[in-house]
């Protein structure tokens, strides 16, 4: 039989080279070692002989390791009999007859060794060959029949142990599944960086077939930066045994342009004795994943844009602001540079025609902002004006989205900055306010449809916002014109006193809707050149209370013509104001004053004011109070003070009368009435700026224009919270010698001497041409006070801007005008009073009554009525 050398291999630490590559000339691989961790270290094979008399006659070290018998113990022996159980050995000894007759075989074969590969001595225990209870076990035989050198049938018996077989066809399946089952791109790699392998899921996506994709390195799939990078992670995954998870890796596949994304797993192969073998790299397409993570980022970027814009854009209600908070808003979260061009006419007051605008009007930048320093607007290297007033050309992208209410692209400059624009329409209620243009610079990501669709909605918020503050603006000026029409046209005049005023509205910026307040003053003339000062303030903001009041600025007119006192004037407003709120209007009014424990104060204005009258003759000043803040009187070398005048209720409250003060006013003291906006603010209490007030009234000899001047500048009004309303008058009593008073006894005389003191009073003053018809009037109101009144008479003349004449007297009746007939011998004197004066009437005093005619003085403006064409007049 011929000898068959067993391979046994040890391990051993040699420096050769680590074995042939499958690529290498054959001359090469010749003779060379196979590495530790080689195809043998796993498979384990063991051999032995079979001679022709069936007995073992060659038993390798291998088949000592695997099958635990010494080669001393085994040959010689009968393989069947020696490691076959007993109910299995006679189908063995009829295959083996088959392969001594010269057929091949391949087969698992079960065994058993003897005893002493339990460590039992044979001879120790009385036992024969196979009778021991040795290792039982699975071997995968592989028999060749073979012929001595005397030409006698044997054989070669391959072993392999079945547990080592199985453990090898498991790892091949699980190769075969990642190599040609997985889903997912697989490249083994080996320490020279060329792929050693790829799976037909890579294969096909960079083409052909796998063995295509043999020897190539990471250069030929990747740019050459994103080459360099992955190479130095493989490197470093070779080195250093760390796995690389989920390393993004960005390429394009052969033959398409579209950029790819990859999620890359890098993890380094060992052999079986543990020394490196190569990396192996698990690639998964996220191209989707990363569009769709965009796409989510971008929504939420967006999202969170339109939430900023809800949250800053309109906070006022001023066109410009609201421009600039939209740019604020997308600059530089949505864009780099963005310009709003608002219509003139918007901006100017003119309405705003409905529909769609023709793109043809005129524009006005009214903000621009941008994230580029230096930088001008859309590549045209002009500098962007604010202010500036233009047009967009007819064919141009703006106007055509002016024209149809539709984004546009504006295409980019050559050369210049900005890559991307969108003119977008600011459209608000189908009404084109002005344009948006957005502009990306080149850097950063065009606009696509999503971006579109964005800046058409930020567009339409704004625009809404700014139409908003276009009709808030529109309704302010509407409500100004109309407080201003109920206040006092001018600078007021009034007999001695020098009076000057303040109206401050309060400021449309400060985004309280599109309301007035209800502040007034007036300064009315009264007879006797006494004058009745005003200021009221009707609580609550809006045109209507601004016609409320103007209701109560007329109200106060109308009773203050009828002359009643101060304390009489408040309790009638205070009735006229609980029906302003109501649909019945006075009606309303006066079944609340007969009711006035019952009436509902929501239906109602609520009003505070401070009516007063001063008499130039006197220098007394009546107060009434009716729940406003007190009136500030500055004497000549005094300090300011507040006077104590009864507060009240306000009007509108009804129930409680009202309460009158008389002071004496000093030449020169300064007066001052005013409404709570002057002195009154979020950041302080209306105390301190009481005090403020009262120490701002320094120098009440200034002139009393840089008196209010002063004031409102000093204080520190926060002007817009509330209007204001100040009054200030000093106080210029008439003199003496322009007053001329005398008492008459109740007799026919005392129509002459009437006549006589009118005469001579006026003479004095240089007013002969008024000589005739004042004595003419005196005359005939004497007349009346004798036969109608009672008590003594009383004459005044009184010469200051126009002549007054007052005749008194104890009655109580109030004289009358009517028309006589053509028979009637008298009732026409009153008639006559009313043609040759300017005006006439007749008051209640204290003690009686007053009727009194004022005449003009005369000038080259004056036209007087001649008394006898007066008489003829009257038959």
């Amino acid at each position: 039989m011929s000898e068959i050398p067993a391979r046994a291999k040890e391990p051993t630490e040699s420096t050769e080279s680590e074995g042939p590559s499958a690529d290498a000339p054959l001359g090469d691989a010749v003779w060379q070692s196979s590495p530790p961790g080689s195809i043998y270290d796993y498979v384990k094979v063991a051999s032995f002989s079979i001679g022709p008399d069936g007995l073992v006659d060659q038993w390798s070290l291998r088949a000592e390791q695997l099958l635990g018998i010494r080669a001393e113990d085994a040959v010689g022996t009968d393989p069947i009999e020696a490691f076959i159980d007993p109910e299995l050995r006679e189908r063995g000894q009829r295959k083996m007859t088959e392969i001594l007759d010269g057929r091949e075989w391949t087969g698992v074969v079960p065994f058993r060794t003897p005893d002493e590969a339990d460590g039992t001595d044979r001879q120790d225990t009385g036992r024969q060959p196979g009778e021991g209870r040795g290792r039982r076990g699975l071997a995968e035989v592989y028999v060749m029949p073979t012929r001595t050198e005397d030409g006698a049938k044997a054989a070669v018996c391959i072993v392999v142990d079945v547990r080592v077989l199985r453990s090898i066809e498991t790892d091949l399946a699980a190769s075969q599944a990642i190599f040609g089952q997985s889903p997912f791109g697989f490249l083994l790699i080996d320490p020279d960086l060329r792929v050693r392998r790829a799976n037909q899921r890579f294969a096909s996506i960079f083409g052909g077939s796998p063995d295509d994709h043999r020897g190539k390195g990471v250069h030929d799939y990747l740019p050459r930066a994103e080459a360099d990078r992955v190479s130095a992670t493989l490197r470093r995954v070779l080195e250093t045994g760390d796995s690389i998870t989920d390393m993004h890796v960005t390429g394009f596949v052969p033959g398409s342009e579209e950029r790819r994304h990859w999620s890359v797993n890098l993890y380094r192969v060992h052999s079986g004795s543990g020394r490196p073998i190569g990396v192996a790299w698990l690639g998964t397409d996220i191209t989707a994943r990363r569009q769709a993570a965009r796409e989510a980022a971008n929504a939420r970027r967006n999202l969170a844009l339109l939430n900023e814009a809800g949250a800053r854009i309109g906070n006022s209600l001023d066109l410009e602001t609201t421009a600039r908070e939209l740019l604020d808003v997308v600059v530089p979260g949505f864009c780099d540079l963005a310009t709003v061009d608002l219509y003139q006419g918007l901006l100017v007051g003119d309405q705003t025609p409905p529909g769609l605008a023709d793109g043809s009007a005129e524009l006005r930048r009214v903000a621009f902002s941008s994230a580029v320093s230096d930088a001008p607007f859309l590549g045209t290297g002009e500098r962007v004006k604010l202010g500036a007033v233009h047009h967009y050309p007819f064919n141009s992208p703006c106007a055509d989205a002016l024209r149809t209410a539709r984004p546009r692209a504006v295409p980019a400059e050559d050369g210049g900055l900005v890559q991307s624009t969108l003119a977008v329409p600011m459209v608000a209620h189908d009404t084109v306010v002005g344009l948006v243009q957005f502009a990306r610079t080149k850097g950063s990501e065009p606009f696509g449809d999503r971006d579109r669709d964005l800046a058409v909605e930020l567009a339409a918020r704004a625009a809404v916002c700014i139409d908003n503050a276009r009709l808030y603006r529109r309704e302010h000026e509407r409500a100004l014109i109309l407080q201003r029409s109920l206040l006092p046209p001018g600078d007021p005049e009034a007999s001695g006193l020098d009076i000057a005023c303040r109206y401050l509205p309060g400021n449309a910026a400060t985004g309280r809707a599109s309301e007035v307040g209800g502040d007034w003053f007036d300064v009315i003339e009264l007879p006797g050149h006494r004058t009745a000062l005003v200021v009221g303030d009707v609580m609550g903001r809006g045109l209507r209370a601004a016609v409320a009041m103007g209701e109560l600025r007329t109200a106060v007119r109308t009773l203050a013509q009828l002359d009643l006192e101060p304390a009489e004037v408040l309790s009638q407003l205070d009735e006229i104001a609980r029906g302003l709120g109501a649909p019945g209007g006075v009606q309303q009014a006066t079944r609340a004053a007969r009711r006035p424990r019952e009436a509902d104060l929501s239906e109602v204005y609520l009003a505070t004011c401070v009516y007063a009258v001063y008499d130039s003759v006197t220098r007394r000043c009546t107060f009434a109070n009716a729940g406003h803040l007190p009136p500030v009187l500055v004497e000549p070398g005094e300090s300011a003070l507040m006077l104590d005048v009864p507060p009240g209720l306000p009007l509108g409250v009804g129930g409680e009368p009202f309460e009158e003060v008389e002071v004496e006013l000093p030449e020169g003291a300064l007066l001052a009435l005013y409404t709570d906006g002057l002195v009154e603010s979020r950041d302080h209490p209306l105390d301190e700026g009481l005090q403020a007030f009262v120490g701002a009234l320094t120098d009440p000899a200034q002139p009393l224009e840089d008196v209010c001047d002063q004031v409102l500048n000093t204080l520190d009004s926060h002007h817009g919270e509330d209007d204001i309303a100040l009054l200030m008058a000093r106080v210029q009593g008439l003199p003496s010698d322009s007053v001329g008073d005398w008492t008459l006894p109740r007799e026919p005389r005392s129509v002459g001497r009437a006549r006589e003191y009118a005469r001579a009073q006026l003479l004095s003053w240089d007013m002969e041409p008024l000589v005739d018809t004042t004595e003419l009037l005196v005359s005939e109101l004497v007349t009346n006070a004798l036969r109608y009144g009672e008590g003594e008479i009383r004459l005044r003349l009184l010469l200051d801007r126009t002549l007054v004449c007052e005749v008194w007297d104890s009655g109580l009746v109030q004289p009358r005008r009517r028309r006589a007939r053509d028979t009637d011998e008298g009732g026409r004197g009153l008639q006559l009073v009313g043609l040759l004066s300017a005006a006439w009437g007749s008051r209640r005093t204290p003690r009686g009554k007053t009727v009194w005619f004022e005449l003009p003085l005369p000038g080259a403006d004056t036209q007087l009525t001649d008394p006898a064409e007066a008489l003829l007049s009257l038959f």
